[in-house]
């Protein structure tokens, strides 16, 4: 029996996974604990793994987003049936008998496999429940026969099968699936007694209409054919069906062709052609492409939306000039890299500045639950690292204990890590407060947003040698803005000025970040 293989339990906030990749075809022969697939959360990816040896039979295609829990592929044991078969001749002749019958419908089975998808129903309908199944696993079924029953939250409707083979169920009853979401399997049988019934059923069905004595099916479009037509803009009174009791099926909409328009308004046509809209002449091309979305692009847009909506975002900006710190780097970076093997960068710095100022203002450092406000006394400090894949925020935990070269190391690891997508997703969560470098881009100044469930995060920008005053003389020096955003729920315009103000000191004057003061 094959080996069922879902979608784990990866996060508690996790509640769908995107395969990323299939590292191995459909019929290939895996390894126990050998990785087949590669998939990707909102926060991490990870590898799908053999539960067994055997052959891998692939349920959810590549770029398919997957509930946790549904079926995503199987494994059908190497050896299995081979150590089965040996078995039956010790069994009674009339447990034999029975045992054997099967084996006319295996040998009708032609090889091709018709999978049957959640057809779109409407179009504020996102999910459909598989409420009856009409017909058991392993039952022969017909074309446009009425497998099953599908209810969505506005309407119940019948589904019927788009090929003529042995039902595979894949999704059981109760079960509730996306639209487009993989509901069963047909394998498609050769012209045996299965097909010969349904052709020979079709003629007289033809001639019972024919007559005159149509059923409720005459003229309407199964799901799969509806949604053909639909997007040809035919109209399902045009089109002749096929099936039973004169339903269109989906090789009739196929076939379908939009009826020739009508010849009569050359005329008016032709008056109108002067107002179409000139066609200009460039080397340029105009293509347009539609990608899917994939699943941390989409936390991150429900993330920011929410953000927006549920917390008082405010930002309040200050400068720093970067001067002693940039002297106090050039001096020492180079016995720096031969001592700890790391480069000594900006972003210690300011991890260093936020943990003491941290420690003086805690509800820079809080978070709401509920009606509570949690006070962490510990700094565990996120870092926004952008990857091809989308922003991530792996966490530096106890940063306020690290010395400069461990939050370098630190720094490189984590960000090596996401670049590559192999962060942990305990890795990416249980940040307390957060710093974001935007001018590594080329940034002079943004109003960055919060990363919930934080109440503040820190924004660096470039630097950029401006003119400033300095004991009454105009001077040039390296300037970046810094940005603080907060929620005012937690952080009041005090605490968050002050906090600013705080790292400023502290960056300007950096013998305090290794004396402490």
């Amino acid at each position: 029996m094959a080996i069922q293989i879902k979608v784990p339990t990866v996060g508690e906030s996790i509640t769908e996974v995107t395969i990323a990749n299939w590292l191995k075809k459909d019929g290939d022969v895996v390894k126990l604990d050998e990785v087949i697939a590669e998939l990707e959360s909102d926060k991490a990816t990870f590898e799908l793994t053999a539960p067994s040896a055997g052959v891998l039979k692939i349920v959810k295609q590549q770029g398919e987003t997957v509930p946790i829990g549904e079926l995503i592929c199987e494994v059908e044991p190497s050896g299995q049936a081979a150590a089965a078969a040996p078995a039956q001749p010790a069994a009674t002749p009339a447990a034999a008998a029975p045992a054997a019958t099967p084996a006319p419908d295996a040998k009708k089975a032609t090889g091709g496999v018709k999978e049957m998808k959640v057809p779109t129903v409407g179009e504020s309908i996102t999910e459909v429940t598989i409420s009856t199944w009409l017909k058991k696993d392993g039952d022969l079924v017909k074309l446009d026969e009425v497998i099953a029953e599908v209810e969505s939250d506005k309407a119940t409707f019948e589904l019927p099968a788009e090929a003529t083979g042995i039902l595979r169920i894949v999704a059981q009853e109760k079960t509730t699936l996306p639209i487009g979401g993989l509901i069963c399997k047909i394998e498609i049988t050769e012209g045996a007694a299965a097909s010969n019934g349904a052709a020979a059923a079709q003629p007289a069905e033809k001639a019972a209409v024919a007559a005159g004595d149509k059923t409720y099916a005459a003229g309407h479009p199964s799901p799969a054919a509806a949604k053909i037509l639909d997007e040809k803009g035919i109209p399902s009174n045009q089109v002749a069906g096929s099936g039973v009791g004169g339903r269109i099926t989906k090789d009739d909409a196929q076939n379908a062709q939009k009826a020739p328009a009508a010849t009569a308004p050359t005329k008016p046509a032709e008056a109108k052609a002067p107002l179409a809209p000139p066609v200009i002449a460039s080397g340029g091309g105009r293509n347009v492409r539609n990608e899917k979305m994939t699943s941390l692009r989409k936390t991150i847009a429900k993330r920011l939306v929410s953000v927006k909506n549920e917390t008082a975002m405010l930002t309040t900006f200050n400068e720093v000039d970067m001067k002693p710190v940039m002297e106090l780097r050039s001096r020492y970076k180079d016995q720096f890299k031969e001592k700890y093997g790391v480069g000594l960068g900006f972003m210690s710095f300011f991890t260093k500045a936020v943990c003491a100022a941290l420690k003086e203002f805690p509800a820079v450092n809080a978070s709401i639950n509920g009606d509570e406000i949690i006070y962490h006394d510990y700094c565990d400090v996120s870092i926004a690292v952008s990857t091809p894949r989308g922003l991530v925020v792996p966490v530096i935990r106890n940063a306020e204990a690290l010395s400069f070269n461990q939050i370098e190391s630190e720094v490189v690891r984590l960000a090596g890590k996401g670049r590559d997508g192999k962060l942990s997703i305990e890795e990416m969560t249980g940040g307390t407060f957060s710093i974001t470098n935007g001018g590594v881009f080329g940034s002079m100044l943004s109003t960055p947003i919060l990363n919930p469930p934080q109440s503040a995060i820190l924004g660096m920008h470039n630097i950029v040698e401006r003119a400033v005053v300095k004991n009454g003389e105009i001077v040039i020096r390296p300037i970046m803005y810094v940005a603080l955003s907060y929620d005012h729920r937690i952080v009041d315009g005090r605490e968050s000025v002050s906090f600013l103000v705080r790292v400023k000191e502290m960056l300007e004057d950096p013998g305090r970040l290794i004396l402490g003061v």
